[in-house]
């Protein structure tokens, strides 16, 4: 699905996504990311819900977002807070949902001029 142009060009604005891929302004990843509005999106270590670690979740915490939108795949999935219990002991919030869901906060809350990071799992056959 295509999304509409914004005034937030200049950040890392999610421009399209499919199924098993992302668009940011206008490069595809089809790999599993994080992404800022203010940084090139990296790559994530994460490669399946099933096996998400805490260490996953440092790497999310070295961003020092104020909240992190976690896009678990094709579905919405909710981690256990053991995982992301770093990230709560300093006050970071995360909000799971599918990818798409994920995708479209996340342009929302950029938008809006917040400190948010998008952690998103693509999922490899």
């Amino acid at each position: 699905m295509k999304l509409h142009s914004t005034p937030t060009q200049q950040y890392q604005t999610i421009t399209a996504y499919e199924k098993d891929s992302v668009e940011i302004n206008a490069i595809t990843y089809n790999y599993s990311l994080i992404v800022l509005p203010e940084s090139k999106p990296q790559q994530w270590s994460a490669t399946s819900f099933e096996q998400l670690t805490a260490e996953d979740f440092a790497q999310i915490e070295a961003t020092v977002p104020d909240v992190v939108i976690l896009g678990t795949g094709n579905k919405q999935r909710f981690v256990h807070p053991k995982l992301t219990a770093a990230l709560a002991a300093k006050r970071i919030g995360v909000e799971c949902m599918d990818n798409q869901a994920a995708c479209r906060t996340y342009n929302i809350l950029m938008a809006e001029g917040r400190k948010v990071a998008l952690a998103l799992i693509m999922e490899t056959a």
